[in-house]
């Protein structure tokens, strides 16, 4: 017999008697608060809990994480084994494949024992000396929280602009650094986007100011190096709150772009990179439904456009020209192929695509027009363009993982059609990618719409009904949930779990109609779509509702919170990571990060269609008194994209109403924001938390 099986047998615990021994929980202070949209009323009697500052807040979240670690107590130890499996997997003194810019070798590499990368560069050649450009975790040392943002270098490879976040609100202050010396500038630029681009002149940077309230990044600024950051010149301010505002340069170093972007409309505009004082060029105004990118190569900028074209096309325009009349095809619109991305080279253009929601690179001749694809045979798979900052080379450097391979890196050379496997993430221990399988298959949702599945499990695994199993999604903003590889997901696989990965509308997988059927007045597709895979590996006998288990974050965790008010029965238990809630007050409140440019995915709840709409899926607003499964919800105090206060209030309400003795776990991270802790330890925490709780609930404690 398996060991996993005698762990199930001979250590279940029903889970109704365990929430029964456990602690009682917090109950949050009833306040009600009449909230008004038009003629339209609601009550909320925990709107008080978005007061971040207020002590009785505070104690109520410090209850729920002392509930939670009571709650948890049994499982401690199982937590704590997880972590040190998972960190056990992880080769700790490693580093990323170098790649070549501007003569030089640029990389990331860990020491044992470091959260945090060490940025670093090599002078024309991989056995020159190494530079230590950024040491992260001497820069992070006794922070509770620390990210670097990004990192740009001058064209004279002296210089160096950064962004630190040391509270994770995603507010990065810009800092300088001169390579040659060690020196670091004096001046300090906070509430950045992170990142700065660097203009020919080797002392000019454009940077992009966030609001302090809603986050999003409005005003492009110029700075001269050495100077004081109050000088700093606005060069343009976007006044339409539905757009944010980025600026990056073109892969020739030419340009200078400001990207002004909302889901469904953006504009580029361009500058001279040797002209920092000019003013920037508009490549074409901002149309509605009109999304499009640009980069640029000798006489011709290359366009990825859904002009006419719902999967996107390439096309080309002279320098000279930039009207949509001078736009001409280089690879065509087509119903059976999206269009993720492109890149370009000298004599090649690459294209990152989608058919049958899996990615495909194509190589495509600028001489002689050929085309090819890159062969991949697994059945579920990624494979993305990786970073090729040099334009002048016939390498492609591209990235590949699925379900069993680890993330590895190649050089393809597209002259010869030569593959080169540079690197694959070792797994220290005894993985074997042949122990474990992994299929792909579709399932009929009740429209009649066919959704993509990924599955991977370990080598025994019966379909009779009785393994456990994870099933994940996100499904929204046309994010595609691709198939990769988790070394940390094997503690899962190797207990006998399986992990389903559904690519549900509201990502792209399946091209651009499948966001555009996953969004706004057709949401719930998103979420009968998770439902109708639930139902398919219950009838498969993948797995039961006894041992099913569902996941998601963020928005996915909208879906969670969907899903359980609409088919709670079919679950023993839901994770719902820094979930996103409380969709129609948060849509209201145009102060709160993100609201506003997110309107084009769930409408705009000031019109009474779309507030009617949300009002009928909105977790927060639909909890009612039924049996829920099994809940952990997370959050972080800090969330810069969903507030902490959405899922605490919705926890409060789940307390009130449910009529079940299962748990409900709340736990707040006090110090961190959405992405979780920070360093590539801490967040590990996070998943043997989650991995701790799921095995509780089956009564496992091994």
């Amino acid at each position: 017999m398996k060991k996993s099986t005698i762990l199930f047998s001979a250590l279940a615990m029903a889970a109704g008697a365990e929430a029964q021994q456990a602690p009682k929980p917090p109950i949050a202070a009833v306040k009600p608060k009449e909230l008004k949209m038009g003629n339209n009323a609601r009550t909320d009697n925990y709107y008080w809990l978005n007061e971040r500052t207020n002590p009785q807040v505070i104690s109520y979240l410090d209850a729920e994480n002392a509930y939670f670690d009571k709650v948890m107590a049994p499982v401690k130890d199982l937590e704590e084994k997880f972590y040190q499996e998972m960190k056990g997997r992880i080769k700790e003194q490693d580093e990323s494949v170098p790649y070549r810019d501007n003569g030089y070798y640029y990389y990331t590499r860990y020491e044992k024992g470091g959260e945090y990368p060490i940025y670093c560069r090599k002078k024309g050649d991989l056995k020159a000396p190494e530079e230590v450009l950024l040491n992260a975790n001497e820069m992070g040392k006794g922070k509770s929280y620390f990210a670097v943002g990004g990192y740009e270098v001058s064209d004279n490879n002296q210089l160096m602009a950064y962004g630190v976040d040391t509270v994770s609100r995603r507010l990065y202050t810009l800092r300088f650094k001169d390579l040659k010396t060690g020196k670091a500038y004096p001046e300090a630029i906070p509430n950045t986007s992170g990142n700065a681009v660097w203009a020919a002149d080797n002392k000019t940077v454009f940077y992009a100011k966030k609001d302090v309230t809603t986050l999003l990044p409005y005003q492009l600024y110029r700075h001269t190096l050495g100077t004081d950051p109050k000088q700093d010149k606005l060069i343009y301010e976007e006044k339409d709150n539905t757009f944010n505002l980025g600026v990056g340069r073109s892969k020739s170093k030419k340009y200078i772009f400001l990207v002004l972007g909302s889901s469904l409309s953006n504009e580029f505009r361009y500058l001279d990179a040797t002209a920092p004082t000019g003013e920037f060029k508009t490549f074409l105004p901002r149309e509605k439904d009109h999304l499009y990118d640009v980069e640029h190569l000798a006489d011709k900028f290359y366009v990825r456009t859904n002009w006419e074209a719902p999967n996107y096309r390439l096309m080309a325009t002279p320098v000279s020209n930039t009207a949509k009349t001078a736009w001409k095809d280089v690879i065509p619109a087509r119903k059976d192929a999206f269009i993720d991305a492109f890149d370009v080279f000298r004599d090649y253009l690459v294209v990152n695509e989608r058919k049958e929601g899996l990615r495909q690179l194509l190589v495509m001749g600028l001489k002689d027009g050929k085309r090819n694809y890159i062969a991949f045979s697994e059945p579920a798979y990624t494979a993305t363009i990786g970073v090729n900052p040099e334009l002048d080379t016939p390498i492609l450097r591209y990235n590949y993982t699925s379900l069993t391979t680890p993330p590895s890196t190649y050089d393809y050379n597209m002259a010869t059609g030569k593959t080169t496997l540079l690197k694959q993430q070792e797994v220290v221990g005894s993985f074997k990618k042949e122990d474990y399988v992994t299929e792909r298959t579709f399932v009929k949702a009740r429209d009649g719409a066919m959704v993509p599945i990924s599955i991977v499990y370990k080598k025994g695994f019966k379909k009779d009904g009785n393994a456990p199993l994870l099933q994940y999604a996100y499904g929204s903003y046309g994010y595609s949930q691709d198939p990769g590889f988790s070394a940390a997901r094997l503690s899962l696989l190797d207990r006998g779990f399986a992990y389903v990965l559904c690519h549900i509308r509201g990502g792209q997988e399946m091209g651009r109609e499948w966001f555009e059927n996953g969004r706004m007045l057709h949401k719930k597709n998103s979420f009968t779509d998770f439902i109708d895979c639930s139902e398919y590996l219950i009838k498969e006998k993948y797995t039961s509702p006894q041992k099913l288990f569902a996941m998601g974050g963020s928005a996915g965790g909208l879906l969670m919170g969907a899903v359980v008010n609409m088919r709670p029965d079919l679950y023993k238990g839901v994770i719902a990571a820094v979930p996103f809630v409380d969709v129609v007050t948060t849509m209201l409140d145009e102060s709160i990060p993100l609201t506003t440019g997110e309107y084009d995915q769930w409408g705009n709840p000031n019109e009474q269609q779309y507030y009617d709409y949300m009002l009928s899926y909105s977790p927060y607003d639909n909890v009612k008194k039924q049996a829920y499964p099994n809940m952990l919800v997370t959050t972080g105090l800090h969330d810069s994209q969903v507030q902490y206060f959405e899922p605490a209030k919705w926890v409060a309400k789940l307390r009130t109403l449910k009529t079940d003795n299962n748990l409900l776990l709340l736990h707040t991270d006090m110090a961190a924001g959405h992405g979780g802790a920070s360093g590539r330890f801490k967040s590990l925490h996070d998943t043997a938390r989650q991995y701790a709780f799921m095995l509780l609930v089956l009564g496992m404690r091994a």
